[in-house]
């Protein structure tokens, strides 16, 4: 049988296809490994500690709510104040109260003026009380956040009712007069109360609750201390 053989030119043809055909693959892949390149740095991947610390920065900013004062008139003043053991004598004759022949420790603080003044809460709460009382007027009380009670009485007015949600500076009422206060005229006797314990209101107007509540655990301790110390030093002295 007669063998068939390719001419050289063929064969040389041949040769040159096939590296052309395998060249053009190479660029092929080449330019579509560049785009993929470029798409992946286009791309760009959102680390989780980024939300995190976002959501870290939201739970530590924390607004500061401090208490106002339960009136907004412009020359109200104070008339009695609250009364403190430990205060000087002179202050302490500004915290009596005088009724039927009777002296009385005050227990809040007497806001007045000539006019009648619009009462407003000192803080957000609800109102769970709203009463007619024989010696102190009518009466509103508001629960707030933190354990505290604010008393409103005397007062000639109430827009409000038992367990009304209230905010702060919102009007609960107007000033007045009740029997305990008759020789004051027009005013509001406004009491603070802290876990169930009347407290002085002057300490509490205009500072941040969350500040008053660190002083406040600050003071009781110191309390207790000197307290502790007294009582080491009596028995010592036995």
């Amino acid at each position: 049988m007669k063998k068939l053989r390719l001419k050289k030119g063929v064969i040389i043809g041949a040769y040159l296809i096939a590296f052309s055909l395998t060249g053009m693959g190479a660029f092929f892949v080449s330019q579509n490994m560049q785009v993929n390149n470029k798409e992946e740095e286009d791309i760009e991947y959102v680390n989780s500690s980024i939300i995190d610390d976002q959501e870290e920065d939201k739970e530590v900013i924390k607004e500061e709510v401090k208490m106002i004062r339960p009136y907004t008139a412009e020359g109200v003043q104070t008339l009695k104040y609250f009364y403190d053991y430990q205060a000087e004598a002179e202050n302490q004759e500004k915290s009596i109260l005088y009724h039927e022949n009777t002296y009385i420790q005050n227990s809040g603080i007497d806001f007045g003026q000539t006019d009648t003044f619009d009462v407003v809460a000192v803080l957000d709460g609800t109102v769970v009380d709203v009463r007619e009382d024989e010696l102190l007027g009518t009466v509103v009380e508001i629960k707030h956040d933190n354990d505290f009670i604010s008393s409103y009485q005397s007062l000639s007015e109430v827009s409000v009712k038992k367990n009304d949600t209230v905010t702060q500076g919102q009007v609960i009422g107007k000033s007045g007069t009740n029997t305990i206060d008759q020789d004051l005229g027009n005013h509001l006797h406004f009491e603070l109360y802290k876990s169930g314990e009347v407290v002085d209101p002057s300490k509490y107007f205009d500072q941040v609750i969350s500040d008053t509540e660190s002083s406040t655990t600050t003071t009781e301790n110191t309390e207790e201390e000197q307290t502790e110390e007294n009582t080491n030093t009596n028995e010592e002295t036995e």
